[in-house]
């Protein structure tokens, strides 16, 4: 028998009989590991199974539903390239959000610049596990950090996703793909790592972005208004007819965009408690409110209410109560649809026409504007005094300077980020393709396929 292990079963034994005598010195021991056993966030499955539901919702949301929703609005010759477009965006920022994406938008950055953008200390995923946790803030409850990665993999997916719309019809597929990447980690991360992550510039300046008002909309909205005059007018607009092809397509996408849409705010929440209950609720009656809204604002103007003009209301509603989600109450949600609805509305109509610039899919005036829309509002429709969840010695006007302020930065960081990386991706692989194959459609002229074989 060797002596080490006797050696050690003498001392354990010793110890333990120590700690017998003195049971002061057994609490002494205890206690350390008592105490970190109830720091620990507890994982919470009821939690962590509605976040998993969310991401799928919210991947449902992109892909199908904005890929048929865009889809259905374009000429039937380029139907393939806005579902190829809208797949192939969502592919690759999934992997580049696992390569460093999620590391630079929710992690400590660099010193001086950690209040603008995080480090590498998770690339790859790195010390990322099935045991590592992401606290939800609230009471020491957590969801797993894979849940976590996974459902932000899906904003930041969606996101570049939405402005492909602008452009749609006379954009090189490669076009896509390369400014998709810039654009993800120079515009994208940044804005997300200010806005949502504890050290971040916009988070602690108290803007209030619950589901991505600012991150997603604004961001996506302004950067296709950019792309859209950057890329110029598709060859007929204004003269030809270039009337959607299937708005049963388009219909049908929106519908996935509203059902996709409650995982995306009530998902925000990062718990299954009132608060997504709130969310959710909130979910259906801005959008309700919008789509009505839109829909009597275009009957009054031209006589008739239109399917696309109700859908399109919808959609304004969803963007606009996306930053207020879970800070508006319910009555405060129909009010900011029907706001958003109106404004919306004349956004896409009297400003598209007089400024004259072909924003194809109406990504700015829907998501850009909505978006500042709802941003704006979240100050008001969030204050305690009108039902509102804002917490704090909360003032409408000091956070709607507060709110402005988020709009601002993100307007004027995506604006001039977006011209430039437009401009490099067009000296690198060209932005349009040329007439021929606009006239042709993009479907066989950058995939060799057709959406449609009689």
């Amino acid at each position: 028998m060797k002596i080490r292990p006797l050696l050690m079963t003498a001392l354990g034994g010793a110890a333990l009989g120590l700690l017998a005598l003195d049971p002061a010195l057994a609490q002494d021991a205890a206690a350390p590991a008592a105490e970190a056993a109830a720091t620990a966030p507890t994982v919470s499955k009821g939690d962590t199974t509605w976040m998993l539901v969310s991401t799928i919702l919210v991947i449902l949301m992109t892909i199908p539903g904005l890929a048929l929703f865009y889809g259905g609005l374009v000429r039937t010759k380029n139907m393939l390239s806005v579902l190829m477009q809208v797949f192939a965006v969502f592919s690759l920022v999934a992997i580049l959000w696992v390569f460093y994406g999620y590391s630079l938008a929710f992690t400590s950055g660099p010193e001086g610049l950690g209040a603008f953008i995080g480090g590498f200390s998770k690339a790859f995923l790195a010390g990322v596990t099935t045991d590592s946790t992401a606290d939800t803030f609230t009471k020491g409850v957590a969801i797993p950090e894979l849940t976590f990665v996974a459902f932000q993999l899906t904003f930041a997916a969606l996101t570049p996703a939405l402005i492909v719309g602008a452009f749609a019809e006379r954009i090189r597929f490669s076009a896509v793909m390369l400014f998709t990447g810039l654009w993800v980690t120079v515009i994208y991360l940044p804005v997300a790592h200010m806005v949502w992550f504890s050290e971040g510039y916009l988070f602690a300046l108290g803007a209030l972005d619950f589901a991505g008002g600012t991150v997603v909309h604004i961001n996506s909205g302004v950067a296709a208004l950019v792309g859209a005059i950057m890329i110029g007018k598709r060859i007929g607009y204004g003269r030809d007819l270039l009337a959607p092809h299937s708005l049963t397509l388009t219909f049908v996408g929106a519908c996935m965009l509203w059902v996709g849409w409650f995982g995306f705010n009530a998902g925000s929440n990062l718990e299954a408690t009132g608060g997504a209950a709130l969310a959710l609720v909130n979910t259906i009656l801005a959008p309700a409110a919008a789509g009505l809204a839109w829909m009597t604002v275009e009957a009054m103007a031209k006589g008739k209410a239109s399917l696309l003009g109700i859908a399109s209301g919808a959609v304004a509603g969803l963007v606009a109560i996306t930053p207020a989600a879970g800070l508006s109450g319910p009555m405060g949600a129909i009010v900011l649809g029907l706001v958003a609805g109106v404004i919306c509305y004349y956004a896409v109509t009297s400003v598209k026409n007089a400024l004259g610039y072909d924003d194809a899919l109406d990504v700015f005036g829907i998501h850009g504007v909505g978006g500042i829309v709802g941003a704006l509002g979240t100050a008001i429709v969030a204050a305690p005094s009108l039902g509102g969840y804002g917490v704090g010695e909360y003032t409408i006007g000091g956070q709607l300077w507060t709110q402005f302020v988020a709009v601002v930065i993100t307007l004027i960081w995506t604006t001039g980020g977006s011209l430039i990386l437009f401009k490099l991706v067009d000296l690198v692989v060209g932005l349009r393709v040329t007439p021929d194959a606009e006239r042709e459609g993009l479907d066989l002229a950058d995939h060799g396929e057709r959406a449609y074989n009689y």
